[in-house]
């Protein structure tokens, strides 16, 4: 059940990995605008601002999980094949309404598919079924780029618009093999009010709080390097397409320290790991601005990775062990709402600033930015002791 669950999950999480890249690609070589390319990243995360803490309390409460995640899939596929004929063809705000109609139901993605692997394993097996869906991730976005850079680069841009439509055709296909999940919140309490719960349950919770602020602050940065990259390309003589293969080896690096030192959330608490992590990745930055060559650059990439990966499953270990069961898909879409409001909002930054400052002092605000982002979790840490949820 779990291999079903991780094939299902990894090619929707492949198709969302390609969308922000390609987007950028896109609307960069048609209009040559950064601001535009700015704006329609942010349009595609910021109604999931709104939309996760909402689809979260559903999905707490409905059995139809399988028809909402396949829905998703299928709105993106529409997008993205829409996008191939509007962008730079006609008024520049009907790119930005366009991704914000497929960032609408984004949060099932990440939060959605994560929400369920209480209710699918053992509460014995979730320290692995965690460290594998932090590979799932890892995955998407090491094969999301990669495969995005690659078609743009020997074919065109709109050839891996195309294939995201393919990917999410095949994401619904696998999400129909899942099983059927019984509701995991069966009280009668109002919808807005199970709504409200999610939000409570974060912002009161302060080993909880603490990480996700700091995973948000986290998103928020690597929102503005996804704009800050494929610029940042020119300074070596590369393509901006050749930023695709940077977030490749950045993530390869990742899912290797991920699935390696996975277990780390057992031994340690799991928003100490995050913040440490965090931390590092800061550190580890701070050294891009200096690469003076492409190659130097994804050694760099690599090594950064690694020092990541632990992140992702003490991320999931965190809300997993801070939360009853029947908030997990609250607590999960109401953290990847923020988690993708937060780039969303990096990016539209980024759009803006990068072009004022320059790509090397970009990635060196983005540096100080995580290990700030770090020191502030911490800051959110402290409060009264929780109690560790079973299950």
């Amino acid at each position: 059940m779990l291999a079903r669950y991780l094939t299902a999950a990894t090619l929707a999480r492949v198709g969302d990995e390609m969308v922000a890249f390609t987007l950028v690609l896109l609307v960069l070589e048609r209009t040559d605008s950064a601001a535009l390319a700015g704006v329609t990243g942010a349009a595609y995360a910021v109604p999931a601002i709104a939309t996760g803490p909402l689809l979260g309390a559903w999905l707490d409460r409905t059995q139809y999980r399988r028809t909402a995640l396949a829905l998703n899939q299928a709105v993106l596929g529409a997008v993205m094949l829409s996008m191939l004929v509007v962008v730079g063809h006609s008024a520049h705000w009907v790119t930005p309404v366009l991704a914000a109609v497929a960032g609408t139901t984004l949060p099932l993605v990440s939060g959605g598919f994560t929400s369920m692997l209480p209710s699918l394993v053992s509460q014995d097996a979730l320290p692995r079924a965690n460290s594998l869906e932090a590979a799932s991730f890892g995955a998407a976005t090491i094969t999301g780029p990669a495969a995005a850079a690659t078609i743009s680069a020997a074919v065109s841009v709109e050839a891996a618009a195309a294939l995201i439509a393919v990917t999410a055709t095949l994401s619904i296909l696998a999400i129909t093999r899942l099983p059927a999940l019984s509701p995991a919140n069966g009280s009668h309490e109002p919808f807005l009010g199970s709504v409200v719960a999610g939000f409570a349950h974060l912002a009161r919770t302060p080993r909880l709080r603490a990480s996700t602020v700091t995973t948000t602050l986290l998103m928020g940065l690597t929102g503005m390097l996804l704009i800050t990259l494929p610029l940042h390309m020119g300074s070596l003589g590369m393509p901006r397409s050749a930023a695709g293969y940077l977030w490749a080896v950045l993530e390869l690096g990742s899912v290797t320290t991920a699935l390696v030192l996975g277990r780390l959330q057992t031994r340690w608490r799991p928003e100490h790991v995050v913040m440490v992590a965090v931390a590092a990745y800061g550190l580890a930055f701070s050294a891009w601005p200096l690469a003076g060559s492409f190659g130097v650059l994804l050694a760099l990439a690599a090594a950064t990775g690694l020092l990541e990966g632990p992140m992702l499953p003490a991320m999931f270990a965190a809300r997993q062990l801070y939360s009853p069961l029947e908030l997990q898909g609250r607590v999960s879409t109401t953290a990847a709402s923020l988690r993708v409001g937060a780039a969303a909002l990096g990016q539209a930054v980024a759009g803006l600033l990068v072009p004022s400052v320059g790509t090397r002092t970009a990635l060196l605000l983005i540096a100080a930015g995580l290990v700030t982002a770090s020191v502030v979790g911490k800051g959110f840490s402290h409060g009264r002791k929780e109690v560790a949820h079973a299950g």
